[in-house]
């Protein structure tokens, strides 16, 4: 919730600096577009570039700032590292009480350290006691074991730092939390700041250094380019698959009453089905193995080819069609000069939506006994809580299926220089 506040607060700030940085930098210059209107006119929208680079830069930053990156000079409140001490009263099967201190050293999980030093002579049954906790970790005081009548049946603590305590309460020391659980023993848990643990988010200099790792040396015997490879391959071939399909089918039921009243059912029943639950029935089809895999994804690309194919159908213009005819086109003329250029916008829409819906199933594909693939990957490092290739992989799908977006946007404005044009 945190960093949600973070993000939102730096997203108005940037917004409202850039829009008054631009309007002074607009009043200098003459207003050289001839829209008077812009404001509800799509064509005008282009993406800002600037407003895309701080917002990697926020979000760049936030992941830094909250794991404790090296390469970032601030931070937010990371864990507590240090000595740190409290005291505890006990008392015992004669009713006699008696105070001492538990000494901690807090260090980074797996540092090598020895436990604090205690004083040697101590007088009375509670006696002084060390114990060595890792950051954003708990550790237990048993110190029934070090005090003198410890293990006896009247034995127990009844206050923290001279507060009372009972089992299942909690109090404040400095630097952290004591607990004491349901048997009276102690467990003390260092305050944990704002930052992530490495297990859960790890920096992004740690993500850098596995991603030149893996590429240099591949993951489990396997490059990381083959993983990808494999990737890209196997959503080619079901979105391929998919369009083959699904494009013919869709103008079938755009263009048919009785293609349109036969598949609209199983469309509009497939359709809200998430790919992901068809997984166990399409292991009992096709197998475990690259068949199944192809077509779990040419299963999540048709019903989307289908339905954009389909509304580009609808999409056309009824005018275009009638001149068509008046000048004594044929059906297939019409549908090749008229339908099909025409509904190609919609397709493309689709077409971007299915490639993107495919390279996120693919994850969920090479569940299902991959030996490679970026999926196999992530699932595999997930296995061992290597949390820096599983956000590694995660970045890399995620500019890969950018980089796919973008290229069908490249691809659509050359084969469909038309769009949102009279």
């Amino acid at each position: 919730m945190l960093i949600l506040i973070i993000y939102i607060t730096l997203f108005i700030l940037a917004y409202f600096i850039y829009t008054i940085l631009a309007r002074q930098l607009k009043s200098k210059q003459k207003n050289s577009s001839r829209k008077t209107i812009t404001f509800g006119d799509e064509s005008t929208v282009t993406p800002n570039r600037v407003a895309s680079v701080i917002s990697i830069a926020v979000l760049f930053i936030i992941w830094a700032a909250f794991t404790g990156s090296k390469l970032l000079p601030l931070h937010v409140p990371g864990p507590f590292i240090g000595s740190t001490s409290f005291s505890y009263t006990a008392i015992n099967a004669q009713n006699q009480t008696d105070k001492a201190t538990v000494y901690i050293r807090v260090e980074p999980v797996g540092n090598k350290t020895k436990k604090p030093e205690v004083p040697e002579q101590q007088t009375g049954f509670a006696k002084d006691d060390a114990i060595k906790v890792g950051a954003w970790r708990s550790g237990l005081v048993r110190v029934q074991n070090n005090d003198d009548g410890g293990k006896e049946k009247n034995y127990r603590i009844i206050a923290i730092n001279d507060q009372p305590i009972t089992a299942k309460q909690s109090i404040a020391v400095t630097n952290g939390i004591v607990n004491m659980t349901p048997k009276g023993s102690l467990s003390f848990t260092p305050d944990k700041g704002w930052q992530m643990e490495p297990v859960w988010l790890p920096a992004p200099e740690t993500v850098i250094e596995r991603f030149i790792e893996i590429a240099a040396n591949g993951y489990q015997n396997i490059t990381l380019w083959e993983n990808i490879g494999w990737s890209l391959l196997r959503v080619l071939a079901g979105f391929i698959l998919g369009c083959i399909v699904g494009i013919p089918l869709g103008y079938a039921m755009g263009l048919n009453n009785w293609f349109r009243g036969w598949f609209d059912p199983i469309v509009e029943f497939m359709r809200p089905i998430p790919p992901l639950a068809l997984i166990p029935l399409v292991i009992i089809w096709f197998g475990i193995w690259e068949t199944g895999k192809i077509s779990l994804l040419f299963l999540a690309a048709l019903w989307i080819m289908i339905i954009a194919a389909r509304a580009g159908v609808s999409g056309v213009s009824i005018s275009k069609v009638h001149a068509a005819y008046s000048l004594g086109a044929s059906k297939f003329q019409v549908l090749m000069h008229v339908i099909v250029p025409n509904s190609l916008p919609e397709i493309f829409t689709g077409a971007r939506v299915a490639l993107g819906v495919c390279w996120g199933t693919v994850v969920a594909a090479e569940l299902v006994a991959a030996e490679k693939g970026a999926g196999k990957m992530i699932i595999a490092a997930s296995k061992f809580q290597q949390t820096d290739v599983v956000i590694m992989g995660i970045i890399l799908i995620g500019v890969i299926g950018y980089s796919i977006d973008i290229l069908m946007r490249r691809a659509e404005n050359f084969l469909v220089p038309w769009k949102g044009k009279a």
